[in-house]
């Protein structure tokens, strides 16, 4: 067997990231027998640095941040990347013509399985800034799927959830309550299933604590990395985009 491509992180957010990594090693096994997974590197600038920069609506810089992580990534010998933070793929136009590796686009690969799954509508739970962007929008519409975002008054409590709360690793069980009511929404709005649009939301909810089906995307994403890496005719393409639209709000 060839050897597995070795997988590039760029993090965003602690436990957004720690997830992606630990499915990464803990489901390659299956591909490649006991203990075994793909050589894997990781980079992250502080939160902060993010944080300051979509507070400023500055995609341009979130892409600097990136690309540097990128370029350094690719010194550490990684063969292409993914970014366990949906919010920040705000910024992924600015950064793959100038980025030394391909990436895998989270919500491309979320698309791609809610596709393959037969849905036709989707809710979307994420921080504002990712809700608020057309970030799924964009990549479910070419597949026929619609997307369904929160309230304005959910927007927000969902955003302080995960940024004051989740990030942090800490799990309220009132923030897990209120989750659960803006997917009852959802449902009542037609959808037939809901992103999980932030890295960090599914280490609370699952299948199991929701009254629809689920979307992973942190573990999806690096399912899909996975399969990159030892699959040889799956191997990422570069692509070639326009700047992304600026967000709303």
């Amino acid at each position: 067997m060839l050897k597995p491509r070795h997988i590039g992180i760029v993090a965003c957010s602690a436990e957004g990231a720690a997830l992606c990594y630990r499915t990464v090693c803990s489901e390659g096994a299956a591909l490649l027998g006991r203990h075994a997974h793909p050589e894997v590197s990781l980079h992250t600038f502080s939160l902060a640095d993010y944080v300051h920069r979509l507070d400023a609506n500055d995609l341009r810089g979130v892409a600097d941040l990136m690309l540097k992580s990128a370029h350094k990534l690719a010194a550490a010998g990684a063969d292409f990347l993914v970014c366990p933070d949906n919010t920040i793929h705000q910024a992924l136009a600015f950064v793959e013509a100038a980025s030394p590796l391909p990436w895998l686009h989270i919500a491309e690969v979320v698309a791609a399985e809610a596709a393959s799954r037969g849905y036709r509508r989707l809710g979307l739970l994420g921080t504002r800034w990712l809700v608020d962007s057309n970030v799924y929008p964009e990549k479910l519409n070419v597949r026929g799927i619609a997307c369904t975002r929160p309230s304005d008054a959910e927007r927000d409590e969902t955003s302080r959830i995960i940024m004051d709360e989740l990030v942090c690793g800490r799990v309220d069980p009132s923030s897990v309550e209120y989750l659960q009511s803006v997917i009852r929404n959802f449902r009542n709005q037609g959808c037939e299933a809901v992103v999980l649009g932030c890295t960090e939301v599914p280490l609370i909810i699952g299948d199991q604590g929701s009254c629809l089906p689920t979307l992973d995307s942190t573990r999806l994403l690096a399912r899909a990395a996975l399969q990159c890496a030892v699959t040889p005719d799956l191997a990422p393409a570069r692509t070639r985009g326009g700047p992304p639209a600026r967000p709303a709000g």
